[in-house]
């Protein structure tokens, strides 16, 4: 069960790790954004702090080039979570559907030429959705959150296996949600 009120907390970083795992420009890595938005106290402050440490290494033409390979080149990482994770188009197609219905219905308007499943975009969506007092939200945000956890998996061991510097975004993603999901036993004690 996600904890909606932890999820709120994050909302800002989550739009931060989409922005890190969009292609990069200038502003990605402004060190003011980093600072106002992820603290100490953030599941994935360390993974993080170690990304930046490593992407200031390089050039802004450097990290649009790993980012390239990393992204755009390999199959081994794709952005879109459902890619791998149906048998049919069909099925997929339909997991689309549902998630663009479901931005929407959360104020999110998409652009016709991105795919609902691309994971900057569901990371901005968990940024700025206003899911506050609407009973629908629990259900839904927990379809989206089941989503990017299966989708990043696989992409957090291979990139982690290449030594890739995305492995940490990723690796802090991963973190940040597990923060917002309640175990039985919480659920229990709150009850």
């Amino acid at each position: 069960m996600i904890n909606l009120q932890k999820l709120h907390l994050f909302q800002e970083s989550l739009g931060y790790l989409g922005q890190q795992i969009n292609f990069p420009e200038k502003l990605t890595f402004h060190p003011t954004t980093f600072e106002e938005t992820i603290t100490q106290s953030h599941p994935g402050y360390e993974e993080l702090s170690h990304y930046r440490n490593i992407m200031m290494q390089y050039s802004l033409f450097e990290i649009k080039a790993i980012y390239t390979d990393t992204f755009d080149f390999s199959k081994n990482y794709p952005l879109y979570m459902t890619y791998n994770k149906f048998d049919t188009q069909k099925e997929r197609g339909q997991m689309l559907a549902k998630l663009k219905v479901l931005y929407e219905m959360f104020g999110l308007k998409m652009v016709d030429n991105e795919l609902s499943d691309y994971l900057p975009l569901m990371l901005q969506f968990l940024q700025i959705a206003d899911w506050e007092n609407d009973d629908r939200a629990q259900e839904n945000l927990q379809l989206i959150i089941m989503i990017i956890e299966d989708g990043t998996y696989e992409m957090a061991n291979e990139l982690a296996k290449n030594n890739n510097p995305y492995a940490y975004v990723i690796k802090a993603l991963r973190k940040t949600l597990k923060a917002c999901i309640e175990s039985p036993r919480e659920v229990e004690s709150h009850a």
